[in-house]
């Protein structure tokens, strides 16, 4: 993760040139004057739907705890929102539409998804199984391994492999507990 910071100032300062070659080129289309309506009018509605995406964020959030569901996509729902409202309310029309994109309902699931992946790969699976349940797996048998020769012990008898039926799939889920 600190890797990656240091890459931070120069992706802002060329987001802030993009921002102004796209804002230069919409007033020179549609006029000086339209284009910062529309700067404003994209802000305005972005703190509108921050508040309203915050509230039902919390909500979903609350119902899944009272339920005693796994909050975790509502969790991730409510960030990918809260995130979409936030790039509208930024001035500045690429975020903007970046923004608006995040709350399309197809493309808003599929950052929940990312963003569920993306959690799931930096927390436990403990925590994650928390958060966001079990995870459903599909595993398909393939033909059996050799287990490794274990050196003689003085102890009980390994018990013996299991014998598996190559093809089929078993669905199931990992509880890590």
């Amino acid at each position: 993760m600190r890797r990656g910071l240091k890459y931070v100032p120069p992706a802002l300062l060329l987001l802030a040139l993009l921002e102004l070659t796209v804002f230069v080129l919409v007033g020179r289309a549609v006029g000086f004057g339209a284009a910062v309506l529309l700067v404003f009018g994209a802000s305005l509605l972005g703190l509108v739907l921050l508040r309203r995406e915050g509230m039902r964020a919390w909500r979903s959030f609350r119902a899944a705890a009272q339920a005693g569901r796994p909050p975790g996509p509502e969790v991730t729902d409510g960030l990918v929102g809260l995130l979409g409202a936030l790039l509208l309310a930024m001035p500045g029309l690429v975020s903007g539409v970046v923004g608006l994109l995040l709350l399309v309902p197809p493309l808003r699931r599929l950052a929940d998804g990312g963003v569920r992946r993306a959690t799931e790969r930096r927390v436990s699976s403990m925590v994650a199984g928390d958060l966001f349940g079990p995870r459903r797996v599909r595993v398909y048998r393939g033909a059996p391994q050799p287990a490794p020769e274990p050196a003689p012990s003085p102890g009980p008898a390994p018990s013996p492999q299991p014998v598996t039926d190559p093809g089929k799939a078993i669905e199931g889920e990992i509880v890590d507990r």
